[in-house]
């Protein structure tokens, strides 16, 4: 794995429902901010591009310094946003696929309230374990 990577899950309304820290380097505070904004404001880019496509994985859609931002959009417009400073597509484009997967089964479940928090343990176990094996 890369020794920077963040994911987050961005439901259709522009509200966060899953944060992660996948990296292995040091978590300081200040960078898991940088790391959000940065992932944020990729977010208009993101948006644009999804209305011009019928892809679902938009690859690298952003850069900060070293750092890339890489996009996987549901059909219902919900996006999975990795910030990483690896190149590794087809890993990512793995990656992106088997949480989309996880994330369908989330919404399957009646209890669920779809753009609510994603809090399943379960779910984050899954996501962590998938990081270690595709990033």
């Amino acid at each position: 794995m890369g020794s920077t990577a963040c994911f987050i899950i961005v439901s259709r309304n522009d509200i966060p429902i899953y944060e992660a820290e996948l990296g292995s380097a040091l978590k300081k505070e200040e960078s898991a901010h940088q790391h959000q904004f940065i992932l944020h404001a990729a977010l208009d880019v993101v948006q644009d591009l999804a209305w011009t496509t019928s892809a679902l994985f938009l690859k690298a859609v952003d850069r900060f310094n070293d750092l890339v931002v890489s996009v996987y959009v549901t059909a219902g417009h919900t996006r999975l946003m990795l910030l990483h400073d690896s190149r590794n597509d087809d890993g990512i484009r793995s990656f992106f696929q088997e949480v989309h997967e996880l994330y369908i089964k989330i919404l399957l479940n009646p209890l669920y309230l779809p753009g609510s928090r994603i809090t399943s343990s379960h779910f984050n176990t899954k996501v962590r374990a998938l990081a270690r094996k595709y990033l």
